[in-house]
């Protein structure tokens, strides 16, 4: 770290700082800004799930930013794929808890894109500066009177002079009955740390393409192409037989790279967006707990997952950020 005497305030160098965004869609949007010191910088989306908006390393922007920009959850549009009009993607969007993937009607109850759980704003968050460490804590209520009564607790945390941070949540079932469970952690790769050069790696033991489209380039899964007018995406599942399972990506032309770490307990899959279309240039690295075929599919073929009432469920995600190519192919 830096010498304390050359300096007055922290932010000189570290700390959070707290913004509020004015006009468009964004309009009122509470953003925390964390700097640690050693070129590590993200933002985090208080009305947004405490999602992670951007993250950047070494001043190299990482993440992939939608075109609809900052959206504000006023504007959401709840039915089948009306998420995408408010989807600006940011580095993280929590998707979950009751719905992920395709848009479909179980039972009596209609399952939109990705749930709602990345359009709800905190009940509360605060953030501690202690001991050269950073937190961000957020409480975020998926419930509705009559139906589920679901908790997030998120805390986002990283320390001054390191090149990690962790996002570590719970999620508890306040109800009383058994509640469908369903949770991504949609992370969004954008340029400059992706382009046709970047190198991308995951420690999967099968690649699994979603539908035929994706088949037929299921050889070339890992690597990236320059932006294409009208592309098709491509998504595929990763399976693990490891306990850490690592997904991780580096662009030497950018001289930057990532790797993300997590439980293979916890969340034994991963599904990966390959999206190389001009303007909508984005890899998606996407942890999951479940396939994306829908809630209705998952409970038809047997696979959808169930929260009981006062089960608490935790997860915990481990973003490491590299200058240095011979580091990031070390990483496991």
């Amino acid at each position: 770290m830096v010498n304390r005497s050359y300096y007055g305030h922290d932010t000189q160098f570290y700390g959070v700082e707290e913004h509020r965004l004015v006009g468009g869609k964004g309009d009122g949007m509470r953003l925390f800004q964390v700097r640690n010191g050693s070129g590590l910088e993200f933002t985090v989306s208080a009305d947004r799930a405490a999602d992670i908006s951007r993250i950047s390393f070494k001043g190299v922007n990482m993440n992939y930013m939608g075109s609809a920009g900052y959206v504000a959850p006023a504007y959401y549009d709840e039915p089948g794929f009306g998420f995408l009009k408010s989807f600006n993607c940011g580095f993280l969007t929590t998707c979950g808890l009751q719905s992920i993937g395709t848009p479909s009607v179980d039972g009596d109850v209609p399952c939109p894109l990705h749930g709602t759980i990345s359009n709800t704003p905190a009940d509360r968050i605060y953030y501690t500066e202690e001991d050269g460490k950073i937190e961000l804590h957020a409480k975020i209520t998926d419930a509705e009177i009559f139906k589920q009564k679901l908790i997030l607790n998120r805390t986002i945390s990283c320390e001054y002079g390191s090149n990690k941070l962790t996002i570590s949540d719970t999620v508890k079932n306040e109800g009383s009955a058994d509640e469908p469970f369903m949770l991504l952690y949609h992370m969004n790769m954008g340029y400059p740390l992706l382009s046709e050069k970047a190198r991308v790696a995951v420690s999967s033991k099968h690649v699994i393409p979603r539908d035929e489209h994706a088949a037929r380039d299921l050889d070339t899964w890992d690597k990236m192409l320059a932006p294409i007018p009208n592309f098709q995406e491509q998504c595929y599942y990763h399976e693990f037989e490891d306990h850490k399972p690592c997904a991780k990506i580096f662009n030497p032309d950018a001289g930057v790279g990532l790797a993300i770490r997590w439980d293979e307990k916890q969340i034994p899959y991963m599904t990966e967006w390959k999206m190389m279309g001009e303007r909508d240039y984005v890899l998606g690295l996407e942890p999951c707990i479940s396939k994306l075929e829908g809630r209705a599919e998952l409970r038809k073929n047997g696979t959808l997952q169930f929260i009981k009432p006062g089960e608490v469920r935790h997860f915990e995600l481990e973003v490491e950020l590299f200058d240095n190519e011979a580091d990031w192919e070390a990483a496991e």
